[in-house]
């Protein structure tokens, strides 16, 4: 698999980090892929809920649906794309720790393929390193702000 991922620190505590997380309609907020993300589980935030989305991936507008898979207050949220086209997200997540009155977050994707799908998540893993940086930076600073 295909694996990208960072790690900053936030000046917010884990509770405060975690609560913007957790609602993933907050992505918008953060990651320039995002045209529009919807719950389609209204009210619920952990597992089993399932978020749509409309994002950019390499020039294209295309259609995500990922499923929480793992919630766990305040420290893991793991996620999966239900397979739709060649290439998806396997895995995602992030993991909180509180440090002092900061938190350290870490994030990652690995993204899975098959046939053609192969050197698409390939592509797609290389262009998630690249902008992990401001991926990153335009999270903390969204977390900040709220």
């Amino acid at each position: 698999m295909n694996r990208f991922g960072g790690t900053t620190t936030i000046a917010r505590s884990i509770d405060e980090v975690f609560a913007f997380l957790a609602d993933g309609e907050n992505d918008k907020k953060f990651s320039s892929r995002i045209i529009e993300i919807h719950n389609t589980t209204p009210g619920q935030h952990g597992v089993g809920t399932v978020y749509v989305s409309k994002a950019k991936d390499l020039g294209l507008t295309m259609q995500h649906k990922f499923e929480i898979t793992a919630f766990e207050s305040p420290t893991l949220i793991r996620w999966k794309e239900i397979p739709g086209g060649p290439a998806w997200v396997a895995e995602g997540g992030y993991d909180l720790e509180a440090v002092g009155a900061q938190t350290k977050l870490t994030f990652f994707n690995e993204i899975a393929g098959r046939g053609p799908g192969k050197l698409l998540a390939r592509l797609a893993a290389r262009g998630g390193a690249k902008a992990a940086d401001a991926f990153l930076a335009s999270l903390k600073s969204a977390v900040e702000a709220s």
